[in-house]
């Protein structure tokens, strides 16, 4: 291509390691690799992955924690043209398989925790040409050498397919966003202007890099020529460590990981040095966040944002507008909007419609799903907001046909957990809506109605949804009613379900 108007993923690490080569870059399970090491590796395994011969667009799946591997992807399939398939880890083996059969990679690549689960997955499907462990044969797909790897990335297109991820489906299957470099690049550069993200400064990676904030700020940080501190797997005290270690100055959350740091740092004899620490970033109560910010002097930064649109539209300081989701981004263009998407005046309550740069691609293998988001110009998100005069936004809850749950983070439809427990031989309806939860900010609840003649235990019927659906999918709580309230038309009255049981666990 040698277009002078593109600008790719790969470019930044090349850029990197001219300007800031020696700077760390990435630092994992303690070792350190400086951005010039780090183009180095990205290079050696765009020439390794060049000789598999993969066509622009091709697909390539990682099911993996958190590893410095997917940063040197992310610049190979800059370079190549690849298109990467982030597998949530913590699906079911069905919904692995359905991510695999809906987007057809020919390549795969896993770590040890997910061996179990993937290879009996890619035994059964011819498409896929291509395995690799992270702990390995993945070593083999790196080339002796960098010559070539630059020449090879000037064909680069930032505006093809980059990145798929599967979000939750209100049909109960997994959908895919599809993004491209050039969503990702805008998307990382605003949060590089917010939080102020240059080469003096470390992201602790606790977010998984299968979700789209892990890889905002992971990947913003980076581009940014600062320092990813990586972590596989959560631990308070391990952050607490790494955060004063690193110099670590900002990281991302969802609960419960704020409240866990802080009951680590209450525990504490002596209180841990977090001079260092300028930001978390995430999904929070305000009461939380200001006991946060007293307790460790850092700023707490409130957002909003979607897969679909890249990662974050609106973010703020928590207290700068308490109560919002803070401020719309000069990237997004917002409106609240009634059913005819008609903009509503500011303080009106209707459906958030977004459009800009960040908008996603579409939805992977969708096209039906696809001209219904993006009716009349706009990107409908399903979510129900409010917008002042100053531009702050407040989330106010899903429209029905979007009522997700979100446990932890994670994004959960009803239909999906419902289809689950109807599949159960002694349940004959399910209704599942979200309640508050003090740890995970949302939990899942279901009130079933039993099959005649049969009966079961609460524990086993949440177990049995655990063989079926990812773990976190799984309803904490379940009431069994003798019946569920009707609409007119006799379906279940979500509405009316959710009001007569929401309180009293």
């Amino acid at each position: 291509m040698n277009s002078p108007y593109q600008l790719t993923v790969f470019d930044f690490f090349h850029r990197n390691a001219l300007m800031n080569g020696t700077g760390c870059a990435l630092y994992y399970n303690g070792e350190s690799r400086s951005h010039s090491q780090v183009f180095d590796d990205a290079c050696r395994l765009t020439n390794g992955m060049a000789k598999l011969n993969l066509a622009a667009g091709t697909r390539v799946a990682i099911a993996a924690k958190n590893h410095p591997a997917f940063f040197h992807l992310f610049a190979a399939a800059s370079a190549l043209n690849l298109c990467l398939v982030l597998m949530n880890r913590r699906l079911g083996e069905d919904e692995l398989a359905h991510v695999l059969d809906d987007t057809t990679p020919q390549v795969v690549i896993y770590d040890n925790d997910m061996e179990g689960k993937i290879e009996p997955l890619i035994q059964g499907r011819s498409g896929i040409t291509h395995s690799y462990n992270l702990a390995g044969n993945f070593s083999t797909l790196y080339a002796p050498d960098t010559q070539g790897a630059v020449e090879r990335a000037s064909d680069s297109d930032p505006n093809l397919a980059y990145i798929i991820i599967h979000t939750a489906a209100v049909q109960g299957k997994p959908r895919g966003a599809l993004l491209s470099q050039g969503n990702l690049i805008l998307a990382n550069l605003q949060l590089m202007h917010a939080y102020e993200l240059n080469k003096t400064k470390a992201y602790l990676n606790i977010l998984p890099l299968f979700h789209i904030m892990g890889v905002n700020i992971g990947l913003g940080t980076l581009m940014a020529g600062g320092k990813n501190v990586i972590m596989d797997q959560f631990s308070p005290k391990a952050c607490l460590d790494l955060i004063q270690e690193q110099n670590v100055s900002i990281f991302g959350s969802f609960p419960p990981i704020l409240g866990r740091i802080l009951e680590c740092i209450r525990s504490q004899d002596t209180p841990p040095d977090l001079a260092c620490l300028e930001i978390a970033t995430g999904l929070e109560s305000v009461e939380t966040a200001k006991l946060w910010e007293t307790t460790t002097g850092s700023k707490f930064w409130i957002m909003y944002g979607q897969t679909e649109t890249s990662g974050l539209i609106t973010f703020s300081p928590i207290l700068d507008q308490p109560g919002s989701a803070g401020l719309v981004s000069p990237l997004a263009r917002m409106i609240i909007a009634d059913d005819l998407d008609n903009a509503l005046p500011p303080g009106s309550i209707g459906e958030i419609l977004v459009k800009g740069p960040l908008v996603f691609k579409g939805y992977w293998n969708a096209d039906d799903l696809n001209a219904f988001t993006f009716r009349n110009g706009w990107h409908h998100t399903g979510d129900m907001g409010q917008m002042d005069e100053k531009g702050y936004l407040y989330f106010r809850g899903r429209k029905p046909e979007k009522e997700l749950i979100k446990p932890g983070g994670e994004n959960v439809f009803p239909a999906e957990v419902e289809n689950a427990l109807a599949s159960h031989v002694a349940i004959e309806q399910a209704c599942v809506f979200g309640v508050p939860d003090e740890e995970f900010g949302e939990a899942i609840k279901a009130v079933c109605t039993l099959s005649t003649g049969y009966n079961i235990e609460e524990k086993e019927l949440i177990a049995y949804t655990g063989t079926l659906i990812a773990g976190f999918k799984k309803p904490k709580f379940i009431v069994f009613a003798d019946q569920l309230p009707l609409t007119s038309s006799g379906d279940i009255d979500r509405f009316a379900v959710k009001e007569k049981y929401s309180n009293g666990h």
